[in-house]
């Protein structure tokens, strides 16, 4: 066997320039197969990391996927709102520990706004269950007192250049992208708000959102109706406080349970809710949903990426076939001593393997560090933690699939040569 490895490496490295792009193009294919499935896997844990902790989640009755994508990922509109009195009436079951409500529909520059209350960053959760944090400043707090004061994202802080003490202006709504280049969107100029606080990174849509606190969104509302300023009416930002700043209606709500063992039981009442349409969705049941959505979506990169390792393992089948006809004299040669057709063709097969291993050392090799460059690009921007590992135990089959396909390659060539016989002679056959 060692004779064998040693033919096959000295043979391999006369062809070393030829094999190497060969063993290039396998590491290539390789790693896009690992990392489609690694981004994908990792995307499904930081998703469902995005919120922990948080046992339902209230709002108007719609379907859970869209619930959960704006009222965690800010992603899409509210079909409708919940009246404070509904929220209150809910939040009464004796089955709830805790709960935060929440209000959307402001922007500030293209970014979102939510109101909610300070038991939004002693309740709120994210990854393995960590709590909120300040890198700078302080939370606000409720109540009419500290009405215009925003905690904005770290994301927020580092594009625009924000620091504790700035002012800013929300805007009305959450413009698209023509929009907001031809800044058609209506701000709330009359009242700037003071960044207090800034949050540290968490890799979720934290990062990218303005809180205020339930009372400031009403304060800005005062002189609005029908989602419009009231012509030649204006309330000047020292005099809001002297208006009722209890919020009429919200967009959704946070809900902690006392007991997790009850969440099916609240979830019951909450939907058969007499006086309103409401919606009560467990975050992890509605992100199954939203996977099996897009699941095609995953088939199809997988398809891809698996399409293109195939495609890698055709150029080594024909590589090596092609180069059998100059080796027609080395395996002639072969013979002439005493090697017999099997050993000729275990050396085509030895040669295969050896190529396809070093393909996936070097394709695993270029996963990792790709994982470890691009790491915190992905948590700080897209919310998706890599796991760092050499290889995890779900590659397995995956990478066992392709050193078989490695193998399997190399017996169209290797059958090729086996049926060469000492007929050929000493010289090659045109």
């Amino acid at each position: 066997m060692s004779l064998i490895l040693q033919i096959a490496l000295k043979s391999a490295l006369n062809r070393r320039y030829t094999l190497g792009l060969v063993v290039f193009v396998i590491a290539i294919s390789c790693a896009l197969l690992l990392t489609v499935e690694r981004v994908r896997q990792d995307a499904r844990s930081s998703f469902a990391q995005s919120i922990a902790g948080t046992d339902l989640i209230i709002g108007a009755r719609t379907s859970p996927i869209q619930l959960m994508l704006y009222s965690v990922f800010r992603i899409g509109d509210a079909s409708n709102n919940i009246r404070w009195e509904s929220y209150e009436a809910i939040t009464r079951h004796p089955a709830i520990a805790w709960s935060v409500p929440i209000s959307l529909g402001d922007s500030h520059k293209g970014f979102p706004v939510l109101g909610t209350s300070a038991a939004y960053f002693q309740h709120l959760r994210y990854g393995q269950k960590q709590a909120l944090r300040l890198r700078e400043g302080r939370f606000f707090e409720d109540g009419a007192d500290h009405v215009f004061g925003a905690v904005i994202g770290a994301e927020i802080a580092a594009q625009l250049s924000y620091q504790v003490g700035d002012k800013i202006v929300l805007s009305h709504g959450m413009p698209t992208k023509k929009i907001q280049q031809a800044q058609l969107t209506q701000e709330h100029a009359d009242k700037p708000f003071q960044v207090i606080g800034i949050l540290a990174r968490t890799g979720t849509p934290v990062d990218r959102t303005v809180h205020v606190n339930l009372q400031a969104i009403e304060a800005l509302h005062l002189d609005w109706q029908a989602g419009a300023p009231i012509p030649q009416f204006s309330i000047a930002p020292e005099h809001v406080r002297k208006f009722d700043l209890q919020p009429q209606q919200i967009t959704a709500a946070l809900i902690g349970l006392k007991n997790r063992s009850a969440v099916f039981r609240v979830q019951r009442s909450v939907n058969s809710f007499a006086d309103e349409a409401l919606l009560a969705v467990i975050p992890g049941v509605a992100l199954d949903e939203l996977w099996q959505m897009l699941s095609q979506v995953e088939q199809l990169l997988f398809g891809i990426a698996a399409l293109v390792a195939l495609i890698s393992f055709c150029s080594l089948i024909a590589v090596i076939s092609a180069s059998l006809n100059e080796r027609r004299r080395e395996l002639a040669i072969l013979r002439a001593v005493g090697a017999s057709p099997m050993y000729i063709a275990s050396l085509l097969l030895l040669e295969s393997a050896m190529l396809s291993l070093l393909g996936l050392f070097f394709g695993i090799a270029i996963v990792d560090l790709m994982s470890l460059i691009g790491a915190s690009h992905l948590q700080d921007h897209f919310g998706i933690s890599l796991q760092m590992s050499l290889i995890r135990s779900s590659e397995l089959p995956a990478i066992g699939g392709l050193l078989l396909a490695g193998l399997l390659a190399g017996l169209i060539p290797a059958w090729r040569a086996y049926r060469y016989t000492l007929s050929d002679g000493l010289s090659t056959r045109l």
